[in-house]
């Protein structure tokens, strides 16, 4: 069954008519976790922002975005922001810009939980510090007492994580979640990643420019190249049978920047059943 399905989705800027998105249509199952890979520029966060309906004002898009069958074109901002966060989650790339600047960490957190939960302070502070432990996050409540801009953006990223983990959405759109954290913290917040999409059956389309990372989550994957799909397959076909010359060059060039993050993952592993 297909949780998610983008038909013909094309995003443009209407002030400059540039065509940033070309006629993309692909599908997200149940319980499995679709990668999109391809270099900067390529359309990849675009194409996420889309499906939230989070690109600015300027950024149009037409097509159709279907959610367990709904379209999310069709809904009012009221009726998406319910979908956001609770049924559809959105871990950013850069953390700083997820956060209200003006108010400490916990207040959003808090914030955000109320609207889809009918916890109270206490069971959101709970669960939330749970949570941020779980993603390596040491002193979650102290951390929760702090403003954005006292945190890195790897701290950032990770509370993010955390959030989602909590609120357990149909979907999570990871926008290379990874990015600002060490080695160690990848391996850990692509474990936590995997062990929820099997612990509440979600689904995850991930945004990743490494590929030792995508090897390791992703049941199936997209190429883009200058806001096209170029290729698409299973991640092992992609990897080792790939058919465009583009993905050739994504395969060859980048893959050896994950031999590092793969050893690591197999120390991991190691040390885990030890």
């Amino acid at each position: 069954m297909n949780l998610l399905e983008v038909e013909n989705l094309n995003v443009w800027d209407q002030h400059t008519n540039q065509v940033i998105i070309h006629n993309s249509s692909f599908q997200l199952k149940q319980q499995s976790c679709l990668a999109i890979v391809g270099e900067s520029g390529s359309g990849k966060s675009v194409t996420c922002r889309s499906i939230m309906r989070l690109n600015k004002p300027s950024i149009r898009q037409s097509g159709n975005i279907l959610f367990k069958g709904e379209n999310l074109h069709h809904l009012s901002e009221k009726e998406m922001r319910s979908k956001r966060g609770k049924n559809i989650c959105m871990v950013l790339q850069n953390g700083m810009r997820a956060f209200d600047p003006t108010c400490v960490i916990g207040i959003h957190l808090k914030e955000t939980l109320s609207q889809h939960t009918v916890w109270n302070n206490k069971e959101i502070e709970e669960k939330m510090a749970f949570a941020m432990e779980s993603v390596m996050l040491k002193n979650p409540i102290e951390i929760m007492n702090k403003y954005p801009h006292q945190l890195s953006g790897g701290m950032l990223q990770r509370i993010m994580i955390a959030l989602a983990l909590v609120l357990e959405p149909d979907i999570i759109i990871a926008d290379e979640p990874t990015t600002a954290l060490d080695t160690i913290s990848q391996f850990e917040v692509v474990e936590q990643l995997i062990q929820l999409r099997e612990r509440v059956e979600s689904s995850i389309l991930f945004v990743s420019h490494d590929l030792g990372v995508v090897k390791r989550i992703a049941d199936d994957v997209l190429v883009m190249k200058d806001g096209e799909i170029v290729e698409r397959g299973t991640t092992q076909t992609i990897f080792s049978d790939p058919q465009k010359d583009y993905t050739k060059y994504l395969v060859s060039t980048r893959q050896a920047l994950g031999d590092h993050f793969k050893r690591v993952m197999e120390g991991g592993a190691i040390i885990a059943s030890s």
